[in-house]
């Protein structure tokens, strides 16, 4: 007897629901897009390391008084206004810095994700106008990051989950959720919280702090199911929005270009590659400028697959040409124009698309490759023949 239609769907919402409660999806992928946008931060504050003062500090043009009147209107969260000392600024851009190592490492990857969130915050909302497009991405991207499941591969959790039988295991994690919860007892009871913020603290430590208990006493019970339940809607809630954020960057970027006349007539392109700002390779860019066949491409293909990416995901094979083809397009982004921070945040972005059959084949050869000098150094090199340490030869290879 064959099944109605109804059944039919019954069956199919059932195993939907298996998947997206079972499971976290893209494992791989929130690796990658883990690993891209903490490296990101890093290279940017590395970078910057130097101006440091004047990008997010005291010497820098946004001012205390203006940050402050800026913040007491928009309620944007910051650490760096806890104080005007320039200890707790040296304290709070260095533990940014350990941050973003640590999460790119995979090292206590829900505590470390909040910090690196922090921080990010702490930074970008003390001088509003020193980013660009890369940064709110990077802004956005820290905030979805702590709700991901995003160290199940490639990371230290991952290889002490296999070597310990769970990511939890030693005395790390005790100590780091004490310290965080230190910190947010200082911010709790001095108001330096918002309501809303403070909310979503607490839940985060609560929840820190139970799901160390469970998975120390409880590893195979049913209170772990039910964190395992809740913790994989709430990843593949957040790389569905993940996907959307990119989707909806690039569906508006596309569409505000093709109204504009700038791309229609490709000055858009044009003009920045004769500004010195946008020109670290001036005969590069002047070489790319006086072909206007070349201008003419870059610009209508920039602003064709950027339009088209969001309506070929249910095709797999035009999604992936079109994703290297984006990906290729920041990379010449970095080097024409100089922004090489804004092109590694959007790759890290679009990274979240890759397919998994790729991202597994690059992580095997990045194994292979990690191993291959292990192998070298133990090989124990053969003596000549005739030399005392030589091998003595059986009597069958004497014979023959």
């Amino acid at each position: 007897m064959r099944p109605s239609a109804r059944s039919r769907a019954r069956a199919a919402a059932g195993q939907a629901l298996a998947q997206v409660t079972g499971r976290a999806l893209g494992p791989y992928q929130s690796a990658v897009v883990r690993i891209g946008f903490s490296a990101t931060w890093l290279f940017f504050l590395l970078r910057e390391f130097p101006h440091r003062h004047e990008l997010y500090g005291p010497d820098g043009p946004w001012s205390w008084g203006m940050a402050e009147r800026l913040i007491a209107s928009n309620r944007s969260f910051t650490v760096l206004m806890w104080s005007d000392a320039t200890w707790w600024f040296e304290l709070v851009y260095g533990l940014s810095v350990l941050a973003s190592v640590l999460l790119m490492l995979g090292w206590r990857t829900r505590a470390t994700s909040v910090l690196f969130m922090i921080g990010v915050l702490s930074l970008q909302n003390r001088s509003v106008f020193m980013g660009d497009g890369g940064d709110n991405v990077i802004h956005l991207m820290a905030m979805y990051l702590v709700l991901t499941r995003c160290a199940r591969v490639w990371s230290l959790d991952a290889r002490r989950a296999r070597r310990r039988g769970s990511a939890s295991a030693g005395a790390a994690g005790p100590v780091l959720w004490s310290v965080l919860g230190l910190l947010f007892a200082y911010g709790a009871v001095t108001g330096r919280f918002g309501a809303g913020w403070l909310a979503a603290f607490a839940a985060l430590w609560v929840v820190l702090g139970l799901w160390w208990l469970v998975d120390r006493f409880e590893p195979e019970g049913e209170g772990r199911a039910v964190l395992d339940v809740l913790a994989n809607l709430l990843h593949n809630a957040a790389m569905m929005v993940i996907m959307a954020e990119v989707c909806l960057i690039y569906a508006t970027a596309g569409w505000y270009k093709i109204q504009g006349s700038r791309w229609q007539d490709g000055t858009a392109l044009y003009y920045p590659l004769g500004l010195d700002y946008f020109t670290p390779w001036p005969g590069l860019s002047g070489v790319l400028a006086g072909s206007g066949t070349m201008v003419m491409l870059l610009t209508y293909g920039t602003v064709a697959v950027q339009v088209a990416f969001p309506f070929t995901l249910f095709n797999r094979r035009i999604k992936n040409v079109l994703l290297a083809v984006m990906m290729l397009e920041h990379a010449g982004i970095a080097v024409l124009l100089g922004l090489p921070f804004f092109s590694l945040a959007m790759i890290a972005a679009d990274a979240v698309f890759l397919p998994t059959v790729f991202l597994v084949w690059l992580g095997a050869r990045a194994g292979a490759l990690r191993r291959a000098p292990r192998r070298r150094d133990r090989a124990v090199p053969e003596p000549p023949p005739g030399s005392p340490d030589a091998p003595t030869p059986a009597p069958a290879e004497v014979a023959r």
